[in-house]
């Protein structure tokens, strides 16, 4: 699966458009590893815990947005885009999205 930000594929011609796809996550760190994070507050520097939550709640949100794409019969994303926001606390919701398309390999 080819995903690109862009409204096109360089080199690639866009025979059709499947649609609109998309998957999404909401991700919550361990009791301890919030603990652990909180802390870190207080110091000062980049909380790991939450750096490593927020990546993995992208590849899923990737991950679930390119089955999506898959099961329209699309072999690519175009217009990819990513978004975040907060659902309760200390949880994040990710949504992958973009358009479903058929390229010309």
């Amino acid at each position: 699966m080819i995903i690109v930000t862009t409204d096109a594929v360089p080199g690639k011609e866009i025979k059709e458009i499947k649609g609109f796809v998309r998957g999404s996550t909401v991700q919550t760190k361990h009791i301890g590893k919030d603990i652990l994070a909180g802390l870190k507050t207080i110091v000062g520097g980049e909380i790991g815990e939450y750096t490593e939550m927020m990546d993995e709640a992208r590849q899923k949100a990737i991950g679930r947005m390119v089955e999506d794409a898959k099961t329209k019969g699309a072999n690519a994303i175009i217009g990819m885009r990513l978004q975040t926001s907060a659902v309760m606390q200390n949880a994040a919701e990710i949504i992958a999205y973009g358009t479903a398309a058929i390229i010309e390999e």
